[in-house]
């Protein structure tokens, strides 16, 4: 274990090392870069295919709002600036040459999550331990984007172990919110939604096991894909994209973060179907689909466990509403197995006691995001199940105790007999849900809350139970922006009580009421709120083309690219 002295050394030699690379950045000069960083990945590549743009001025105009994004919210690991000019002036003269794309994503400057290898740079996922070890080969994500002429150019931050909802780590410290800097840009894909939302990015990839893409779209305000997981190559990502390798009762999900829908579809048509070079992934080519001109859509408001807020169902209604006017029919239902799913993850994840997770840490202090999330396994038995009883007794809250308890070590038959029940919940979802009601797609909160405070995972770490029920039943969701906090609508009602109809009173308590409440629409004003748009498994390609129905049928309000430019009008 490294002493402190040595684990002090490391963060300023990194933090170093990041900042000179940065400082090779130009200054972003609005009236010549922002025609580059306004367009969309696929609008970049139609004017580099007419010859109108350069690979080379689109990165410059790229790197300089990288920096300033940097600047704004620490959202970068590894830079690769360099790197990246000598690929664009290649492509540019292959293009010169040829009058021909090199692939889908000609020149279109990539970010990329810090836990994917890149060739000759650290994936450190913010542990110091990890630092120094410059990976010897891309992911295979990386080699496909590079393969379909991507420029790989900066590596974004992620928080420690990448099981947490917030962006902050020992050896790169805090991402913060685009939008609100006294707010957390969302995580495990934390540092990808900052840079995109500030346009510091055409676009990003990013990886899922409970949240970690959804998460920080919805709270920085852009786009994107949780696709089946096995439709993308995980191949190369540190630890296998989590902490653990060899944990796969949960399969991550890998997909792209994006300011369009169209952009996300140029990613699926680019990247579905490529084999990786160990045949783990299903090589599914992409299937264009035709919708019926009038679909099914269900929705609900609240997932049963903990009330949404008032702007996160403002969110949804006007998903509904928007759908409704365009002639879809839309029928709310009650989500029957939310609280399964939250307890089997909870289950799965904990079973070793996140002993494996946790090695890793070295000398570096565990961050506060994960207090909660490691607390069951790390109290004796006798503890834990006090502390559940108290809880259920005198706090009136069987929910929030139901899932404390689960969080402890499992032997191998209580592992076997979780996984089995993973297998029956979501057996149980096709039959109670898509089969019974015939939804084409469902509409759903992605949290609770449109954002919390930093720091606040380490006692709302259960708000994941949104998006955690479909990693569980492993259905693709896309992510699409909808609205923003406004203090004059989306005040909570006066008559709310906490732990009503069985949710739990611990944390609607915290979130809702007291002094000091998490859910404040005053101090969150203008912060971005997103929709969870959900299809059955394998039905990827159905899910984007209802993302595009979708946001057409909410019409232009203000996100995409250049929003963040507008920031001071919202």
């Amino acid at each position: 274990m490294r002493s402190a002295a040595q684990r002090n050394s490391i963060i300023t030699s990194k933090r170093n090392a990041r900042d000179k690379a940065l400082s090779f950045a130009g200054l972003y000069i609005v009236n010549d870069h922002c025609v580059y960083t306004e367009a969309t990945a696929s609008e970049i590549v139609q004017r580099i295919a007419k010859g109108e743009w350069t690979s080379s001025q689109v990165l410059e105009a790229y790197i300089a709002r990288s920096a300033m994004a940097q600047a704004e919210t620490n959202c970068l690991t590894e830079v690769l600036y360099e790197d990246a000019r000598k690929r664009a002036k290649e492509l540019d003269a292959e293009f010169a040459s040829t009058k021909t794309l090199v692939g889908p994503f000609h020149g279109v400057p990539f970010s990329v999550k810090d836990n994917y290898q890149i060739e000759g740079y650290d994936a450190t996922i913010g542990f110091t331990a990890w630092a120094n070890n410059p990976g010897k080969k891309d992911a295979c994500l990386v080699t496909q984007l590079r393969n379909a002429g991507a420029i790989i150019f900066v590596k974004t931050n992620v928080p420690q172990t990448m099981l947490a909802f917030e962006c902050s780590n020992p050896l790169w410290g805090r991402t913060t919110n685009p939008w609100n800097n006294e707010y957390t840009c969302g995580g495990s894909s934390g540092g990808e939604g900052a840079l995109l939302a500030m346009d510091g990015s055409a676009m990003g990839i990013g990886s899922d096991i409970g949240g970690s893409l959804r998460i920080p779209t919805s709270y920085c305000g852009i786009y994107a894909l949780k696709p089946t997981a096995e439709r993308v190559s995980s191949i190369g990502t540190q630890g296998r994209s989590s902490t653990r390798p060899g944990f796969e009762a949960v399969r991550s999900a890998h997909g792209p973060l994006a300011r369009s829908v169209q952009d996300c579809e140029l990613f699926c048509k680019t990247i579905f179907g490529q084999k990786d070079s160990s045949h783990q992934n299903i090589p599914m080519p992409y299937q264009p689909v035709e919708l019926p001109s009038t679909l099914r859509f269900g929705y609900y408001l609240s997932d049963g466990m903990i009330e949404s807020s008032p702007v996160c169902k403002r969110a949804v209604l006007e998903t509904v509403s928007a759908l409704r006017k365009q002639g879809h029919e839309c029928i709310e239902f009650t989500s029957p197995l939310n609280a399964t799913a939250m307890e089997v993850f909870v289950g799965l994840a904990s079973s070793d006691g996140y002993k494996k997770m946790l090695s890793h840490l070295d000398s570096d202090p565990m961050e506060d995001s994960l207090f909660l999330v490691t607390l069951g396994p790390r109290l004796p038995s006798f503890v834990r199940k006090l502390a559940c009883w108290i809880v259920k007794t005198f706090l009136g809250d069987s929910l929030f105790s139901r899932f404390f308890s689960s969080a402890r070590e499992k032997s191998v038959l209580e592992f076997t007999d979780l996984t089995d029940q993973r297998n029956q919940a979501t057996a149980a979802w096709y039959e109670q849900v898509w089969d019974k009601y015939s939804f084409d797609g469902i509409i759903a909160p992605v949290q609770s809350l449109p954002v919390i405070p930093h720091g606040g995972s380490a006692y709302l770490s259960p708000l994941a139970a949104t998006t955690i029920v479909y990693n569980i039943i492993d259905s693709p969701v896309g992510v699409i922006p909808v609205t923003r906090v406004n203090p004059d609508t989306d005040e909570l009602s006066t008559d709310f009580v906490a732990g009503a109809s069985g949710r739990s009173k611990v944390l609607e308590t915290r979130m809702y009421l007291g002094n000091n409440p998490v859910y404040d629409p005053k101090a969150m004003e203008g912060i971005p709120v997103g929709v969870q748009l959900v299809g059955k498994k394998w039905e990827d390609e159905k899910v984007l083309a209802m993302m595009h129905v979708v946001d057409e049928a909410l019409g232009p309000r203000s996100f995409g690219p250049g929003s963040w430019k507008r920031k001071e009008t919202h």
